[in-house]
């Protein structure tokens, strides 16, 4: 995909509620899509800025995705409850457990799998599900090696206030617990408990979504797990949290370009 520098003429703030978002539940899964996600197709709604995937995804304990491709894209997933494994074609695998920052480059290609079954890599087996939110970028080029990092940052987390999760920016180079092949992205998380704040970088976009809990948005008002809000050409506003909460938030300096 061509990626576009140009930044945006007019500022803007649109709110997306939780219930708005396209939904595919079966037997193991619980997801809830905030762009266009397979059957849930509308070509308003592809991405914004440099993000197309944005999955609040629930499975069941014992079920998972079973193998499958992907192909020139960064995929960062982040664990609110619960635990995850992965494994891939490049050979990589390991729980993924809140805190745990992890970015798949997916290249020229890759298999993956994601499934909550930790026990199997040894432990009792549990009947707890694990939720999560998987978020995909585009990545500055086509048909880069694949690759795989992950890091614990829940230390950081508890200090309050964003903290820089994955990053390809030079600004956050050191900075970031992880690195993605985007030099126009980064993705931040704060946890909030109530009265808590976070001010949100300024960028043309920004993507911010409220995993769990309930903050106040600085003049937007109230918004509840689920929610999002995607900014253009502004930011610096305040988010306060009402309850604890936890918001992860997408700052991006440039868009896919459209025709």
């Amino acid at each position: 995909m061509k990626l576009s520098t140009v930044a945006p003429a007019k500022s803007r703030t649109d709110i997306r509620y939780a219930d708005e978002r396209g939904k595919t539940r079966i037997s193991w899964l619980d997801s809830k899509h905030s762009f266009s996600f397979g059957r849930h197709y509308d070509p308003r709604n592809t991405h914004h800025g440099l993000l197309l995937v944005n999955n609040d995804d629930v499975v069941s304990p014992g079920a998972g995705f079973e193998t499958h491709p992907h192909r020139d894209m960064e995929i960062v997933t982040w664990v609110l409850r619960g635990s995850l494994v992965h494994q891939d074609s490049t050979g990589h695998s390991g729980v993924i457990y809140p805190g745990l920052a992890q970015r798949m480059s997916a290249g020229k290609g890759i298999l993956h799998s994601e499934k909550n079954d930790s026990w199997r890599l040894g432990g009792e087996q549990h009947r707890d599900p694990v939720h999560f939110v998987q978020m995909w970028v585009v990545p500055d080029s086509d048909g880069i090696t694949p690759g795989y990092e992950q890091l614990e940052i829940d230390d950081e987390l508890l200090r309050g206030g964003l903290v820089t999760v994955a990053s390809g920016m030079a600004k956050h180079d050191g900075a970031a617990a992880i690195r993605i092949k985007n030099r126009h992205a980064a993705l931040h998380v704060a946890r909030l408990q109530p009265g808590g704040t976070a001010e949100l970088p300024e960028a043309p976009y920004l993507h911010l979504f409220v995993a769990r809990g309930a903050v106040t948005l600085e003049g937007a008002g109230a918004l509840t797990e689920g929610d999002s809000v995607r900014f253009t050409a502004t930011g610096g506003q305040k988010v306060t949290a009402t309850a604890d909460a936890e918001v992860l938030v997408w700052e991006m300096h440039a868009a896919i370009a459209t025709r």
